[in-house]
């Protein structure tokens, strides 16, 4: 019943997905999802593989070729039963990288559109976007055009919409990824707050593995069309299953204070510098695997961040070389196999770690 809003149902309250797409001679996509009401999973990978598509199979946009997605206990899409259910029939909420807010509505009108959209008068989408606007703290916003809002405050806005026409499943297309560094970094929590609200299955899409681990209650890594890895957030970074999973795992993230840029590290005897005076008081320290440089003596110069350690592990990666330090910082650091061998690097080996300290990133714990 191709177009229709009627459909099958099924046992599964949350998201199940089998997607099957081919995208021209060289792209297939073949992903299985299943997310339950209140979980939020997130679909890691590079650019190219297939996040997007999925996004717009889920909403509709894009049928599939083989499989099945049932939402709620309702089938959506099944091309062997003839069944496609039209984006405007899916409850299904999108929140999009850019956003996409109406400029010539303000920020009520905007958040009150969904609702209408599935039927409801004007005076019952007003009381819904008015709920929206108290829980995500919008009420002082309500009268502005989205040209006089901030990107954190657009972001609000898009959310509140997404979830005012109280949708089966959110999906969260890159939320952060047009976002400057200092504002993803303070919104991150933010989004995780708001996230609470909403009691249904939620899919973040993201390449951003910090977005991952830090909002996801699971993760999928997705590459080149395929599911290569799921798991908690754990056991994503304890077990990587591919050289692309190990590469995201070397994401480095640590427990402390800061006071001033000044970071006193939870558990070992050794402070940092990060660039970031704002984010005062305990917080989650993320610094990337090849941000950190390895010296065979004591470094001098821009790096603030300089201390002694050794060589615990060393493992090859195909194009990288994966270091595991040892004390007074356990970090994973990056570097080519030409480097590690042109300094002679091995297990044991004394080495001086450094790091810059815009390199230390903070998110608020």
């Amino acid at each position: 019943m191709v177009g229709a809003a009627v459909s099958g149902r099924t046992d599964n309250e949350g998201l199940a997905a089998h997607i099957v797409v081919r995208r021209g001679e060289t792209f297939n996509l073949d992903v299985e999802l299943d997310i339950d009401p209140g979980t939020t999973v997130a679909l890691l990978g590079p650019n190219g593989s297939g996040k997007s598509t999925t996004v717009e199979v889920l909403a509709g946009l894009l049928p599939l070729d083989r499989g099945q997605i049932t939402l709620a206990g309702r089938v959506l899409d099944d091309p062997s039963q003839q069944c496609f259910v039209e984006p405007q029939h899916r409850r299904v909420g999108v929140v999009f990288q850019q956003y996409l807010l109406f400029e010539h509505m303000t920020v009520r009108d905007n958040i009150a559109f969904g609702p209408q959209c599935r039927g409801l008068g004007r005076g019952e989408a007003r009381a819904a976007a008015q709920t929206w606007l108290d829980r995500l703290d919008l009420v002082d916003l309500a009268s502005r055009r989205p040209s006089e809002l901030s990107g954190g405050q657009a972001q609000r806005v898009a959310l509140a919409r997404t979830l005012a026409a109280d949708p089966e499943v959110l999906l969260l297309d890159e939320p952060l990824a047009a976002l400057d560094i200092a504002t993803r970094t303070s919104l991150r929590r933010t989004l995780a707050s708001h996230l609470q609200h909403y009691r249904g299955p939620r899919l973040l899409i993201t390449h951003d593995p910090t977005d991952a681990f830090l909002l996801a209650d699971r993760i999928c890594v997705i590459e080149g069309g395929r599911i290569s890895q799921t798991g908690t957030p754990d056991d994503i970074r304890m077990r990587p299953a591919t050289t692309y999973v190990a590469a995201l795992a070397g994401l480095n993230l640590l427990n402390g204070v800061n006071s001033g840029g000044v970071l006193t590290i939870e558990g070992v005897d050794q402070r940092l510098q990060s660039a970031d005076t704002q984010t005062d008081g305990a917080v989650l320290i993320t610094i990337a695997p090849n941000a950190i440089a390895l010296h065979s003596q004591q470094p001098h110069g821009s790096p603030r961040n300089a201390w002694p350690t050794s060589i615990a592990t060393i493992e090859p990666l195909g194009d990288i070389t994966r270091i595991m330090l040892g004390d007074p910082l356990r970090l994973s650091v990056d570097i080519t196999p030409g480097a590690a061998s042109s300094m002679g690097l091995r297990q044991g080996s004394s080495v001086w770690a450094s790091v810059k300290a815009t390199e230390v990133n903070l998110n608020p714990a």
